[in-house]
């Protein structure tokens, strides 16, 4: 039976095996369906620019949307071995064509960019996890998270398809787009350019050894045949993504935080920028990378991030990360530095603890090598305005999600962009956002 078949069955039969319990002898804590749905509707208001390109923000208004639907499924056959499944759906038409943007104004659309309903399998992985003593630990359930309790030094092994992000810089603050901060700027680094399909999942695994506030993990996935495309390489000796991440807990006086330090290397077929300036200079026209994409090449980054409890339901995280800029963004984003700071605080202070509010700020910037390719008119695979008057890309967001009841939330944003796509000569930007959630 192929792997889709068997998602497909699955995915049919696990549901009703969960609500039946037909197996007396599980817990119901071994068993788990949680559902969600987001639709996110953003308008971008018009804005100044002299010239516009081929992967440019259009300067006109405009109106986007995206809407995913997700089915996780959870089982534990065994103590210590977790199965998750994730059926997942999406639509949506993007800004702009998802152009002129280092930081895209709604993360969700990376799932989401055809007006068409997809149907895809998110995540199909295994987790399996060796306790080694020093004490336990309550695990609270939610998605993809089975409730019980594991020993605090332990080794957790996860394989399968799911996204890097959900192993790697897991910020508490700022990191999933349907319930926190839309922009893609603050869902992990801007210049972490992790193994990925154009959804942003990938096929792979990780190993974990946590001690307590202690943790290391390391992972490898598997790249996409071609830059930002679905299809991803088999060849995961050769063409992969490999990461290193080491965390540490600690309290500021009586307040958690936690500091992550990643390191990641991707090794594929990628283009050079100085590459593609050198034969566009030799041979005329505007440079390409495609021209000049071959041969296996290697791409490093690192990156610090902390997440820190300043006072009761106030929490601040930031991020730095540096990418070599060498090569051409391969899978995520198109940044190659990246900083990124903010405030997310839970609405007990007015007596609606299940409300949030959030404040963030972020600045991109690209390698001197990348610039000199945009300068000449080169196209990036989201960024080219066929000149460049070079400037960091600034954005500020800010949103408020209020609790409707019955696991629903609305939210209301707005974002501001200076220098979109890295020039000084257009913008800035401002977009309003609306986001309808529900989850169970």
């Amino acid at each position: 039976m192929s792997f889709r078949r068997f998602a497909f069955a699955l995915s049919v039969a696990l549901p009703a095996w969960c609500a039946t319990g037909a197996r007396a002898e599980t817990a119901p804590e071994d068993r788990g369906l949680w559902v969600q749905a987001t639709y996110v509707r953003q308008f971008k208001d018009a804005f100044a620019a002299p010239y516009t390109g081929p992967r440019s923000l259009l300067p006109q208004a405009e109106a986007s949307y995206s809407f995913t639907t997700t089915v996780a499924l959870g089982w534990r056959p065994s103590p210590g071995l977790e199965l998750y499944l994730n059926p997942e759906f999406s639509q949506g038409v993007p800004l702009s064509g998802l152009s002129g943007l280092g930081g895209f104004t709604n993360a969700e659309l990376t799932r989401a960019g055809s007006p068409q309903l997809a149907s895809y399998v998110a995540r199909a992985f295994l987790r399996r996890t060796w306790g080694l003593g020093g004490g336990a630990e309550t695990v609270e359930s939610e998605i993809n998270q089975l409730p019980g309790s594991a020993d605090r030094r332990r080794v957790v092994l996860t394989l399968g398809k799911l996204p890097v992000m959900d192993l790697f810089d897991d910020n508490a603050y700022a990191h999933d787009p349907r319930t926190q901060f839309l922009n893609l700027a603050f869902t992990t680094h801007g210049a972490f350019d992790f193994a990925a399909d154009v959804r942003g999942y990938s096929w792979g695994g990780a190993v974990e050894y946590i001690d307590g506030d202690w943790a290391i993990r390391a992972g490898r996935f598997a790249q996409p045949r071609e830059p930002n495309q679905m299809a991803l390489d088999p060849r995961i000796g050769t063409h992969y993504g490999d990461q290193i991440e080491l965390e540490r807990g600690h309290r500021l006086g009586e307040r958690p935080g936690r500091l992550r330090l990643l390191v990641f290397r991707n090794q594929a077929v990628m283009a050079s920028y100085r590459d593609a300036l050198a034969r566009a200079q030799a041979e005329g026209g505007a440079p390409a990378l495609d021209a000049v994409r071959a041969g296996r090449r290697d791409k490093r980054g690192v990156g610090i991030s902390l997440e820190q409890e300043i006072a009761p339901g106030l929490g601040l995280f930031a991020r730095a990360m540096r990418a070599d800029g060498a090569t051409e963004v391969y899978a995520f984003a198109e940044i190659d530095r990246s900083l990124s700071a903010g405030l997310l605080l839970q609405g007990g202070r007015w007596g609606r603890p299940a409300d949030s509010v959030g404040l963030a700020v972020a600045r991109h910037d690209i390698s001197a090598a990348h610039r000199d390719y945009l300068a000449a008119g080169g196209l990036g695979f989201f960024v080219g305005d066929g000149r460049l008057n070079p400037g960091g890309e600034r954005i500020l967001e800010a949103f408020y999600r209020v609790s409707l009841g019955a696991g629903a939330w609305l939210s209301l944003g707005h974002q501001r962009i200076a220098n979109p796509g890295y020039n000084a000569d257009r913008g800035p930007v401002s977009v309003t956002s609306m986001r309808l959630q529900w989850q169970r």
